[in-house]
């Protein structure tokens, strides 16, 4: 599997899944969200009315991940997790590696052959971006998929780029 980081726009990445960093509610927000639900359009909203309406209490919990239709975005699905928000006092590692972990085996068995993730819980979630970027590259390493042979983290910036490159070296 072929890991490598790039500066864009994820919701244009040609990719068979693209990741968002969804808010539990899965209704749609700022950042990667909100970017992602206005340019795959009312589609991806409608079915994550539906599948938030089978989650406990309506809510995808946080490390966990759920697929639904990617819409008018270049992707064939959109794969939506609930990264952790930052915390000093506790270490919510676990939960940041799991939102990959889990995006990737539900991407893998959706039979996709690449993915896009966005740097998960580094926006306004608060997660320092270099060690966000471990966490990422530790996660999608923790796993060898079967179909999945392209993960692409498409950040937002430069610093994030950075960040991401220097993990995937270490």
């Amino acid at each position: 599997m072929r890991l490598w980081a790039v500066r864009g726009d994820i919701t244009e990445a040609d990719v068979d899944v693209i990741v968002n960093a969804a808010n539990p509610g899965l209704l749609g927000g700022g950042g990667v969200d909100g970017a992602i639900h206005r340019a795959g359009g009312r589609a991806i909203l409608e079915e994550c009315r539906a599948v938030k309406a089978g989650l406990p209490e309506g809510r995808l919990p946080r490390g966990q991940a759920v697929a639904t239709t990617a819409g008018r975005l270049p992707a064939r699905w959109v794969v939506h997790t609930a990264g952790p928000i930052w915390s000093a006092s506790q270490d919510r590692s676990e939960v940041l590696r799991s939102c990959y972990r889990e995006s990737l085996r539900l991407a893998d068995e959706l039979g996709a052959r690449s993915v896009a993730f966005p740097a998960i819980s580094a926006g306004i979630y608060g997660w320092p971006v270099d060690d966000a970027a471990r966490q990422a590259v530790a996660g999608v390493r923790s796993l060898s998929p079967d179909h999945v042979r392209e993960v692409r983290f498409v950040l937002f910036d430069d610093a994030a780029l950075a960040a991401f490159e220097a993990a995937l070296s270490g």
